[in-house]
């Protein structure tokens, strides 16, 4: 698993709503153009470019001429490097909290 500075960028594009959005476009249709993807957001065509360049500088898509036109695909290895480190820390926050949970019991044993 990469350290979790390698996934900063990734955290950075993922931060924004819009993007969020585009991912799940992306996710849903496979490969889109940014014209494909404005017309099913809201948000213009030049907008849509600019948040699929900072996830392409993420690491989140990548781009293949088609033709005339760029069509853009979802990059799965940043989103499961991500993944993994959440899993990780959320495993390690389970830990912490189940050994407070058992110390704060022995505690209200040892009281009554």
């Amino acid at each position: 698993m990469k350290d979790v500075s390698d996934s900063g960028a990734v955290f950075d594009a993922l931060g924004d709503a819009t993007r969020r959005r585009v991912v799940a476009e992306l996710s849903a249709l496979g490969t889109a153009s940014p014209t494909e993807l404005a017309h099913r957001l809201p948000i213009t065509r030049q907008a849509v470019s600019k948040h699929l360049v900072a996830l392409a500088d993420a690491g989140l898509v990548s781009s293949q001429r088609s033709g005339r036109a760029i069509v853009y695909r979802l990059t799965p290895e940043p989103f499961t490097d991500a993944v993994s480190w959440m899993t990780q820390v959320g495993a390690q926050w389970d830990d912490r909290l189940g050994a407070l949970r058992e110390h704060l019991g022995r505690r209200r044993r040892r009281r009554v």
